[in-house]
């Protein structure tokens, strides 16, 4: 049966537990969550202390409340976010729409102020720096979906650095302040800014009809074509000199592969018109970005090979 139909026929009380768990999930993108929180580690362990063993690093327990801040609070964003975009999410995604509907609003809210609590208090328990970040990025997660998304500029850099933040939390943890991270992080915001674009063609249509003032809506979508192509010319800038940094070992081949996918995803966008096309262009950055986050392991894969001996002897 379609998920359509599904919840047509169940209702929020009557709904089984699993299709309400995988509601929840659904709400809060644990897919994106665990990305996170895998990427947040990795850049811990082969970036941010490359001169600390694995084990510190796992063990340690102020990074863990940090990180778990992280999740609860961009939990508790992505729940705002949908709690603001329920009517144009029937419009743009219905099935999603659908599945996100097994939990009531009031319920999603609920949850909304418990996860960012708990975010707010892990935070407390490594600092009040930390505990004031995390306040401040609850507030502004909470800004972004009421008023910033709605508007074109705005809402197209505020969502690239909302993305970024979190990394930010961690980066400020180790004091780690390397040119190579500023690099990669340049890059990274470019690749961001340009999937919030995508995003933003993909879903012109709800955005119109509950008054989202995107840039294809304000302009056209051959003007954002244009941005984005400019987007795409200046990640080479930072591809060219991270791979000037030796600190950033076997990862080079992915920016070289990066590098290789951006132009063949330069051409797909001038031949894209519909929706199945910006989908498929959006589904290739997130690509890039979960091949990014899992390539950090070739930055040093000595540390893996000694980590693997240890284990065996």
């Amino acid at each position: 049966m379609d998920l359509l139909e599904i919840a047509k026929n169940n209702s929020k009380k009557n709904a089984p537990f699993y299709f309400k768990f995988l509601s929840m999930l659904s709400v809060v993108r644990g897919y994106n969550i665990l990305a996170i929180v895998v990427a947040q580690y990795l850049a811990a362990i082969f970036i941010f202390s490359p001169q600390k063993s694995l084990r510190f690093v796992l063990t340690d327990i102020y990074l863990y409340f940090i990180i778990l801040a992280s999740a609860c609070t961009i939990a508790g964003g992505y729940i705002i976010n949908n709690f603001y975009d329920k009517e144009k999410d029937l419009i743009n995604k219905p099935h999603k729409a659908a599945l996100d509907n097994f939990i009531s609003q009031k319920t999603k809210l609920q949850i909304y102020f418990l996860l960012n609590f708990i975010g707010f208090l892990f935070g407390g328990l490594v600092s009040w720096r930390a505990a004031l970040f995390f306040a401040v990025y609850i507030f502004l997660l909470w800004f972004y979906s009421h008023k910033l998304k709605k508007q074109p500029l705005t809402g197209l850099f505020s969502a690239a650095i909302l993305a970024l933040l979190p990394f930010f939390a961690v980066f400020i943890y180790y004091k780690n302040f390397s040119e190579v991270i500023f690099v990669h992080a340049t890059f990274l915001f470019f690749i961001l800014l340009i999937k919030e674009l995508i995003k933003d063609l993909e879903n012109i249509k709800g955005d119109i009809a509950n008054s989202y003032l995107t840039i294809p809506i304000k302009y056209d979508e051959r003007f954002t074509k244009m941005i984005i192509t400019i987007f795409l010319v200046l990640t080479a800038s930072p591809i060219y000199f991270i791979l000037k940094y030796p600190e950033i070992g076997n990862m080079k081949y992915y920016f070289y592969f990066t590098g290789i996918v951006l132009v063949i995803f330069g051409t797909l966008l001038y031949k894209a018109n519909t929706k199945k096309d910006y989908i498929m262009l959006h589904n290739i950055i997130k690509f890039i970005i979960v091949v990014g986050v899992l390539s950090l392991m070739l930055v040093d894969t000595s540390i893996i090979l000694e980590r693997v001996l240890e284990h065996l002897n």
